[in-house]
This record gives C-alpha cells, sequence and structure tokens, in this order.
C-alpha cells in the first residue's frame, strides 16, 4: 500500500541539483513527462554546493519548493582510492547545505540521493535497507559511502527536529546512455564498454579486467532509476531509507561476456585478481519500493546494454556528428 501523498508535485518548484548530469538529465526529462512542475536543474557552474553562500543564493533566487539532491562527488574504484578526502568532504558539505537551505527558506521536501556503497561490505545478499548500520562499508569506496550514509542520519533528524519531509533513495549501479565513459570518472560498466569499444578498434587480442570475476553488481537503467525518484518524490513521505534496483545479481565475469558480445569483441577477457573490486557481492532487496511507491524496473541489463553501445558509438569522440 503506497504513503499518502503528503507533498506532490502539482505547481511544485523542483530544484534538480546535478540536473545537468548523467542520472539529472533522466530525472529532468521524467519529471517533465510527469507533469505539473516546474523543473529547474541546476549543476556546479549554475550554484557550488561546497559554498554555503552560493547555496543560500540558490534558494533566495530559485525559491524552490523541493529539492532532489543529485549532486556528487563520484568516480570509479580507482578514483576513491586515490581521492577519498575529496570525495568524503565534497559529499559531506554539500549534503549538509542542502539540507540545511531547505530549512531556513521553508522547502516543502528533499529528496536525498545515496549509494550502495552505504552497505556494510560483508552485508547478506539480497541486501535489505535495515542492513545500512550493521557494519563497515567495503574499504575501496568507504570515504564515499560513509559521506552519504550520514545524508539519511543528517535527513531523519532533520525530519524529527524540524519536521522537514526528508526521504532518502538508495540505487544500485547505474548505467545508460549519456553515462560518464572518461577513464577518471567511469564506474565498471562504461569503463568495460569503452575499454572493448577500443580493443576492437585497435584489434587487440585480450583486455585486461580488474578482479577475478567472481564478484557480483547489480545494474539498474538510469530512465528506471529517474523514474523511481519523481515517483517517490511525489508519493514517499518516511524517514525509512528505501532501496531502488532490480533485484537481479550478476558476476563481474558475466557482465564482462555480455559486454563484450554487446561491444563485438572476440578477444581473450584476462582478469588480475590483485587489482581492487570492492565488496565481493551486491545485490538490493527491492521489495519496499514496489511496495511503498509502486517502482519496479522497465529495461533489462541486455536491453539496456545494447542501448549503451549504440549511444557511446555515436557519441565517442571521433564519431560521425559526434
Amino acid at each position: 500500500m503506497f504513503q499518502e501523498d503528503r507533498a506532490g508535485l502539482e505547481n511544485a518548484r523542483v530544484v534538480v541539483t546535478g540536473g545537468k548530469g548523467f542520472l539529472g538529465s533522466y530525472v529532468v526529462e521524467a519529471l517533465v513527462e510527469r507533469g505539473g512542475a516546474k523543473v529547474l536543474p541546476i549543476d556546479e557552474h549554475d550554484f557550488d554546493l561546497v559554498s554555503w553562500s552560493a547555496v543560500d543564493r540558490m534558494y533566495e533566487e530559485i525559491r524552490p519548493t523541493h529539492v532532489i539532491h543529485l549532486a556528487a562527488a563520484v568516480g570509479g574504484i580507482g578514483a576513491n582510492v586515490e581521492r577519498p578526502g575529496l570525495f568524503s568532504y565534497a559529499n559531506t558539505v554539500m549534503g549538509a547545505h542542502v539540507l540545511e537551505g531547505a530549512r531556513l527558506h521553508g522547502v516543502r521536501k528533499v529528496t536525498m540521493i545515496g549509494t550502495i556503497c552505504v552497505y556494510p561490505a560483508d552485508a547478506p545478499t539480497p541486501i535489505v535497507e535495515t542492513a545500512m548500520f550493521q557494519g563497515f562499508p567495503a574499504e575501496a569506496t568507504a570515504a564515499y559511502g560513509e559521506a552519504k550514509r550520514n545524508l539519511w542520519v543528517m535527513g531523519a533528524a532533520y525530519r524529527k527536529q524540524y519536521g522537514l519531509d526528508v526521504i532518502y533513495l538508495i540505487p544500485t549501479n547505474l548505467f545508460g546512455p549519456r553515462d560518464h565513459f572518461g577513464e577518471s570518472r567511469s564506474h565498471v560498466l562504461p569503463a568495460l564498454i569503452r575499454r572493448f569499444e577500443q580493443a576492437r578498434e585497435d584489434g587487440l587480442d585480450e583486455v585486461v579486467i580488474w578482479g577475478d570475476g567472481t564478484a557480483t553488481r547489480e545494474f539498474l537503467f538510469a530512465a528506471d532509476a529517474a523514474r523511481g525518484i519523481v515517483e517517490a518524490t511525489a508519493k514517499y513521505s518516511a524517514a525509512e531509507p528505501v532501496n531502488l534496483g532490480t533485484g537481479q545479481e550478476v558476476t563481474i565475469r558475466g557482465l564482462a561476456e555480455m559486454t563484450a558480445r554487446a561491444c563485438d569483441f572476440t578477444g581473450r577477457l584476462v582478469f588480475d585478481a590483485t587489482r581492487p573490486t570492492g565488496a565481493q557481492r551486491r545485490s538490493l532487496d527491492v521489495r519496499r519500493a514496489r511496495e511503498t511507491f509502486g517502482f519496479e524496473a522497465r529495461v533489462g541489463l541486455e536491453e539496456g546494454l545494447a542501448r549503451t553501445v549504440a549511444w557511446y558509438r555515436a557519441h565517442r569522440p571521433g564519431a560521425p556528428d559526434s
């Protein structure tokens, strides 16, 4: 049974932080398609959310009724290992500023977006929301995960003390067209696509993949995630966090083989067990999202992968009309 639609989105003014980025662009589209709200996407060029004066100015100038907070300092495992201090600081400060500004400026609702990295490294799979504080996050992404996990604590505290309607969503690994494919920011799936495409074009006979291939992950198509975020913003109002995912688990080896086929790469896959892989297993229990605001994923991994490869081929540097 769905929660009461306490805030809704009719006649709302919705600021989407990070609204010009990968996931943000899909959230903006989902809001526009749903109708009823004025959608106001912003990015770091509009307002630097690490700066309190910029955040205060954003609230003064735009006067939103709702905020969907997507902006984050992110990257793949390599970036997390190299820049844990930046990821910890920037994500903590941005989230804190967004919440405090919302309180001071009378915002009706804030949707905070977490990450599957908030969960303990050894959380039983499928991971239920109550597992969040039953251990420490995986070491490679712990600084990022802890910063995002603390935003749930802050949101629940603001709900309790100030009555601010803060909800917290935990999407699994996202993918799709418009993803970040650069070496410094790409996550596992876009990184695999880039490397397989380059290897095929260069005529290489093997691609090296981090880890031994036995770790598992779950992937959610970005357009599906955006639809879930918008529906939760409209329909959900409670402190309890909610997972957004498919509930489908795939090994890194299986993912690599599927990606290689999608990229028409026929060479060998070589797994380097000396490189970090993060948590060994990752897949979410997605019942709460289905029961509270009716969310279920529509696009499967294989279909979404084919769409993503096609987009990458059309938009990578040097592609026709890119």
